[in-house]
């Protein structure tokens, strides 16, 4: 009997469709970027967006072995200045995939939080995938608390990425 496996390129579609779906309701209210909050350390939605699309540049930037970006470097003032960022981060990512890579590979590191470092290829590929998806569900509860409401079936769910829903409407 096997394990069911999620693989990278299924992780990256779901991380994409997430990323997609909030870009284009920040893009419809971009109000939200102004709300305070205090996720992962941040004064306002924006600041938490600068979070997420930072760490995915920078690990994604870590993988293949590329000069990292300086966090404050990470614009956060408009819905397309943070989404430029998660694109290159994106584009490094589809890149890694592609390339012959050792993802068993350990690389050294320096984190802003912890210090030295050191991970795998893969461990930091799927910490990456699922920091994104866990500050986006977070967004996902405190938009709600304010008003707003994410558009799209199930929020940001994994199951939304291969349900069948039969048509109520019939």
């Amino acid at each position: 009997m096997s394990e069911p496996v999620l693989t990278a390129h299924e992780t990256l579609k779901w991380f994409e469709t997430t990323s997609t779906n909030w870009q284009k309701l920040l893009a419809a209210k971009p109000d939200i970027l102004a709300l305070s909050c205090d996720i992962a350390g941040a004064a306002t939605v924006a600041q938490v967006l600068q979070h997420i699309v930072a760490v995915e540049l920078r690990w994604a930037e870590r993988i293949a072995r590329l000069p990292e970006t300086d966090f404050d470097q990470v614009p956060f003032g408009s819905v397309d200045a943070i989404y430029a960022t998660h694109d290159r981060a994106l584009g490094i990512y589809h890149q890694s995939l592609a390339a012959d890579l050792d993802w068993d590979q350990i690389i050294d590191f320096i984190t802003r939080s912890y210090g030295p470092a050191s991970a795998s290829r893969k461990t930091m590929f799927f910490h990456a995938m699922f920091h994104s998806i866990r500050h986006y569900a977070q967004l996902g509860t405190f938009i709600r608390q304010h008003g707003y409401k994410a558009d799209w079936p199930g929020g940001g769910d994994y199951l939304f990425m291969g349900i069948t829903i039969p048509d109520a409407t019939q």
